[in-house]
């Protein structure tokens, strides 16, 4: 079901191509813009979202050729509420706006991703904006594999 959902999630582009599935997570390419990047719908959200929450690592080109945490949210985040998102035992301190949700700077998508790696699961939670506080939950089984396709399925770009 999960694949399922990641498929009709990421199938809405023209011009995009799933690279595989593994488990919970897909990678897929863009044709235009040129991108590539992993991505998972959530297991449980934490809030009756009017879109589709998902999470995402984006492979960034250029010089750093690095990868970065994209999150759509299930709603949207109280201005000036902090935005954590919870791997293991380790807790990082996202920027949001709206119901966007990312890594401040690269150091910490560094940590997030290698985080992801050993990971069963990882949760976002923040206070939406009609002030109740509420998580969303993404399996993490298939992540690695699914961002280790995405970098590929660019490299050389």
């Amino acid at each position: 079901m999960i694949a399922a959902a990641l498929l009709l999630l990421a199938t809405a582009a023209d011009g995009r191509a799933t690279l595989g599935v593994w488990q919970s997570w897909g990678a897929f390419r863009d044709a235009a813009p040129a991108r590539c990047f992993a991505m998972a719908a959530p297991v449980r959200a934490g809030a009756a979202a009017r879109w589709r929450p998902f999470a995402s690592v984006i492979g960034r080109f250029g010089r750093d050729r690095r990868g970065a945490l994209f999150v759509r949210l299930s709603a949207a985040v109280r201005p000036g509420a902090p935005v954590t998102l919870a791997i293991g035992d380790r807790r990082f301190t996202l920027s949001a706006r709206d119901s966007a949700a990312w890594s401040p700077d690269a150091a910490t998508d560094h940590a997030v991703i290698a985080a992801m790696r050993g990971a069963r699961s990882m949760s976002i939670s923040t206070v939406a904006s009609g002030g109740r506080p509420f998580a969303d939950t993404y399996a993490l089984s298939g992540a690695a594999t699914a961002i280790d396709a995405a970098a590929l399925g660019c490299a050389g770009r």
